[in-house]
């Protein structure tokens, strides 16, 4: 189901309460931030900071909205080392609650040479699984992640992630014309899912000049003009 894309609607109320969600956490944040391809960004995302019980489980909660209002088909989730670990297991968790159970697994860095040994722990990989993950910025970890799956003879059939940033990724050190979700979309011919995009953070300051978070919007206009793919 590879044309199941991600959030097309910057007013989808999930899209636009998981922005407040991550604002009153602390994962998103304004001002100046260097990214790992050296961009000076006007805004982050940490998703290392949805970091207790209540946080973790609304975000699962998130998740499960998006995979369901998607309709995106999976047999099994996966999550990467390292934060697509607990993702994985919350979201299993939250789709269980819901009536759904299905298995997940997770990798590790380094692989054990002791009891089950390898580097996969937890389910065994098998029919079309999904990769959660939180953000897609080089999609190093979903190429790695594609990998893993296909060795073990599944396949990798859809991603999904917290936040689209809808910029351009970088290659050898240089911009490409598109993001690591268009890569995965257009050219391994993956669903790509994302709780929200930037656009979506955008709709969300259109609307928030009460509180002053408006003042944020043109930075992020002027970051997207520069470096936001097509």
């Amino acid at each position: 189901m590879a044309s199941a894309g991600g959030n097309q609607n910057g007013q989808s109320a999930v899209a636009q309460d998981f922005v407040q969600f991550a604002l009153d956490s602390g994962v998103l944040r304004f001002g100046q931030f260097k990214t790992k391809a050296g961009r000076m960004s006007p805004y982050f995302f940490n998703a290392g900071l949805f970091d207790d019980g209540a946080k973790l489980m609304r975000l699962a909660q998130f998740y499960a909205d998006r995979l369901i209002e998607s309709a995106v088909e999976f047999d099994m989730i996966f999550g990467p080392a390292y934060k697509g670990i607990p993702l994985a297991a919350t979201v299993a968790a939250e789709l269980a609650r819901r009536g759904r159970s299905v298995p997940f697994s997770y990798n590790r860095k380094e692989a054990k040479d002791h009891g089950e040994g390898g580097t996969l722990v937890g389910a065994a990989l098998k029919g079309r699984v999904l990769i959660v993950d939180d953000v897609m910025s080089a999609g190093t970890a979903v190429r790695e992640s594609i990998a893993a799956i296909r060795a073990a003879g599944a396949e990798p059939h859809a991603v999904v992630i917290a936040l689209d940033r809808q910029e351009k990724a970088t290659e050898n050190g240089r911009d490409v014309d598109h993001s690591a979700v268009q890569y995965v979309r257009n050219q391994l011919g993956m669903a790509v899912v994302a709780i929200a995009t930037l656009d979506d953070l955008l709709h969300y300051l259109s609307n928030r000049a009460d509180d002053g978070l408006q003042e944020h919007r043109q930075a992020v206009l002027d970051y997207r003009a520069r470096y936001g793919a097509g």
